[in-house]
């Protein structure tokens, strides 16, 4: 069988980067590497143009991928109608960028279905929507704003965007704070692809402000923790500060609510589990 160097295959052409995709897959990089090479000497074919850091598809390669997207999907299909199919028991797969307003949904669902086993992955808004168009997760929790006709969407809840300092950085006097305050000040923020970051630079930028030297932070826990050693500042969801001594919450002029969505495929949205989940957000949305 070919499964796995066909979806080494698929994920290299889909990001162009063996690294990338070795991350994506949970594999190391010579794995991924062999698997191509083997899928190419076993049929006398180039799939890539290799040069530089950046894989592209040859020609064969390019005719090939929609080929195997198809029969990702059906292998995708067949193994979501197996784990939907049973009267009790299954697994539903969550993705979501925060588990706060996740976490309270699965609690309760796992309470109506205990015999169902739930998984919840953490990542980007880029990342938790990429993983439900691709099947590998059946609802994703995300603060992105999609407008997209294969996507059923729900609204689990927002929160204010604040500025969290340590109690021992200037700003820390104040409860409220201009955009003007931040000028000149480390800021910490999430890598590109966060939804928080976008709608942190879109504020900046409109206020005209510059702040100082920019440090990129792969996760909200650790720049909660560069926080707390007063590396920088940073704007992050209210509910997103954890409840220290050390930090400082304040508001800030002409902040937006940080809303939280709640994605499933339309295809997918009749299937028992996600319905389930679907209907239990709704009954749970804010009024």
């Amino acid at each position: 069988m070919l499964s796995a160097e066909l979806k080494a295959f698929y994920m290299v052409a889909r990001l162009g980067s063996i690294t990338q995709a070795a991350k994506r897959l949970g594999l190391s990089q010579p794995t991924v590497t062999t698997q191509i090479r083997h899928l190419e000497s076993q049929y006398s074919v180039e799939l890539f143009y290799r040069g530089g850091r950046r894989l592209s598809l040859s020609e064969e390669g390019a005719r090939l991928l929609p080929m195997v997207k198809a029969l990702l999907q059906q292998e995708s299909d067949i193994e979501f109608f197996l784990r939907n199919s049973g009267q009790v028991q299954g697994t539903l797969r969550i993705a979501a960028t925060a588990p706060y307003y996740i976490l309270d949904l699965v609690k309760a669902f796992r309470e109506r279905l205990p015999q169902v086993e739930v998984s919840v992955e953490i990542g980007n808004s880029q990342q938790v929507l990429e993983a439900l168009e691709e099947y590998r997760v059946d609802v994703a929790a995300s603060s992105q704003l999609l407008e997209d006709p294969r996507l059923i969407r729900r609204v689990l809840g927002s929160d204010p965007l604040v500025l969290a300092v340590h109690r021992n950085h200037p700003l820390a006097i104040h409860e409220h704070v201009p955009l003007s305050a931040l000028a000149g000040h480390c800021l910490l923020m999430r890598e590109a692809g966060s939804t928080t970051r976008q709608l942190t630079e879109a504020l900046l930028c409109n206020a005209q402000v510059s702040y100082g030297p920019l440090l990129e932070i792969g996760s909200r826990e650790s720049i909660r923790e560069a926080v707390l050693r007063n590396i920088g500042i940073s704007i992050i969801a209210r509910q997103e500060v954890p409840h220290d001594p050390q930090l400082r919450v304040l508001t800030i002029e002409n902040a937006p609510q940080i809303p939280e969505y709640l994605y499933c495929l339309k295809e997918r949205k009749s299937a028992r589990l996600p319905a389930a989940f679907l209907g239990l957000a709704q009954e749970m949305a804010p009024a």
